[in-house]
């Protein structure tokens, strides 16, 4: 079994101010067989649905925007994830709640902490708007970013222990943002 985290913070340059709390958070993944579980702890940000997307890039040296597109080894249009034609990527919606949080565990057979689909060093994006899973074929956003809007939180993945936990709340500080 192996393990990867990353911790959320932040993206000032997005133009957004999510809530009046400022976002952060942790997503572990752990890739057991065929199948990686994500562990998202995320609080801060405005209820509804959110895009959840790996990118290409583990660089957030100009906050967010430097992690790049959707990881896309396949060259295929965006789309849900459990549809077939999709970035390996793309991870669907995140749903925070009426009290700005949002604490949930999702599964993917495209994402792996090892091998070729491997999303160690790579980051993940919360964006600002739902994603709409690229199913408006004739907007040409949508397939290549679900319209997904701007990136407000993301943190670079980096492999961790097995024995890994955290809670968002104990051991992690909005204080340092991108």
């Amino acid at each position: 079994m192996a393990q990867a985290i990353a911790i959320l913070r932040q993206n000032l340059k997005s133009g957004v101010n999510p809530t009046t709390v400022e976002p952060y958070g942790t997503v572990v993944f752990t890739e057991n067989g065929d199948k990686t579980k994500i562990d998202v702890d995320i609080v801060g940000l405005a209820p509804g649905a959110h895009g959840f997307h790996i990118h290409e890039f583990g660089d957030q040296t100009d906050g967010c925007v430097s992690a790049g597109a959707h990881f896309n080894p396949f060259k295929k249009n965006h789309g849900a994830p459990t549809a077939t034609e999709r970035h390996v990527g793309d991870l669907g919606n995140i749903n925070v709640g009426d009290d700005q949080k949002v604490k949930t565990t999702l599964q993917d057979t495209q994402i792996k902490v090892t091998g070729q689909n491997s999303i160690v060093g790579r980051s993940i994006v919360v964006h600002a708007l739902p994603d709409d899973l690229g199913l408006k074929p004739n907007d040409a956003e949508s397939l290549k970013t679900g319209n997904a809007g701007a990136r407000i939180l993301c943190g670079v993945i980096g492999r961790t222990s097995s024995s890994t936990t955290l809670n968002v709340n104990k051991n992690i500080s909005p204080k340092s943002s991108l």
